[in-house]
């Protein structure tokens, strides 16, 4: 029996997050990353949605037995969706417009999480994946709070100084837009 896959594309792309066997990089055609403002969370999701021409760069890994509860239970809030990577069955977590509510306010990105995304595509793909992480994401206008100092992501990662310095860059450049 073939264990499912799932494609991540935010913080399951950083292997420090989770211990999913055999994480490769990977792109999914067809998709597109933003950032996704709901009444379920004081923070902004980072979510996948399906964009006519659009790929986005991610990480492929096993979901050992096809047991999901663990990851449905991490991926909270996301609809799982069955795609097709290289003819590869594997799912993407997405949260669909109207699928929650709409907040009163636009929600924050916390830069622990932006963190954690950023070196995990620094890992895999290098400096130009870095910034194709920051390109081929929308919604950069939100607020962004620096919780590096007291990290409120969960799963929030060190960085080292040289890492740090190039997503400032990056995000920089990005919300200057």
């Amino acid at each position: 029996m073939t264990d499912a896959r799932f494609f991540g594309y935010g913080s399951l792309v950083n292997g420090a997050t989770h211990s999913y066997p055999d994480l490769r990089p990977a792109t999914l055609p067809g998709w597109r990353r933003v950032w996704r403002h709901t009444d379920v969370s004081k923070t902004a999701f980072l979510t996948a949605v399906p964009v006519a021409g659009a790929v986005i760069d991610g990480a492929i890994a096993r979901v050992p037995g096809g047991d999901w509860a663990a990851l449905d239970q991490r991926e909270a809030g996301y609809d799982r969706i069955a795609v097709q990577i290289a003819g590869t069955p594997v799912a993407v977590y997405s949260i669909a417009e109207g699928r929650h509510g709409l907040p009163d306010a636009p929600r924050h990105i916390l830069l622990s999480y932006v963190d954690v995304v950023a070196q995990g595509f620094l890992r895999w793909f290098g400096e130009d994946g870095l910034a194709r992480f920051f390109d081929t994401t929308d919604g950069w206008d939100a607020p962004i709070v620096d919780d590096r100092a007291l990290p409120l992501y969960p799963r929030h990662q060190r960085l080292n100084p040289a890492d740090t310095t190039l997503i400032d860059r990056h995000l920089a450049r990005v919300t200057a837009r």
